[in-house]
């Protein structure tokens, strides 16, 4: 027989659990895998990160993509600018941290991007399975 104490800590227990396999609470739903694309920008949303291209740089969501019941994500990751021309071998582009937030509605994606430090921000309207229209740097 278990008693209220040792109850409570399988209830707390279970509920760590469920959290830590979900991802974050307050994001119910989960952006669908696959590509995603729009004007200057590719995303490809996998289970459990995302990889995106821009026309000279690329970023990557290191969690779940999840969003809220109004549709709303607010995603950590980072962005590497590029630039056009050759590269040295050893030359590795620096990685900054960013945010990536916006909405979802249906099969589109409003997602803004700021990076760590800056005050600016770029926003991107992206559909889902539509490969995007990308100028890349040369």
């Amino acid at each position: 027989m278990y008693s209220p104490r040792s109850t409570a800590v399988l209830i707390v227990t279970g509920l760590l659990l469920a959290f830590m396999i979900t991802g974050n609470a307050q994001y119910g739903q989960r952006v669908a895998r696959g590509l995603w694309g729009g004007p200057h920008i590719n995303m490809l949303v996998g289970a459990r990160s995302a990889a995106i291209e821009y026309d000279c740089a690329r970023g990557t969501i290191d969690s779940r993509l999840g969003f809220d019941k109004q549709g709303k994500f607010e995603w950590r990751g980072t962005f590497t600018p590029e630039r056009g021309g050759p590269i040295r071998a050893d030359e590795t582009p620096p990685s900054q941290p960013a945010v990536y937030s916006g909405s979802i509605n249906g099969n589109t994606m409003t997602l803004t991007m700021k990076v760590s430090g800056s005050d600016e921000t770029e926003t991107f309207t992206l559909e889902k399975n539509k490969p995007g229209e990308l100028f890349k740097c040369k």
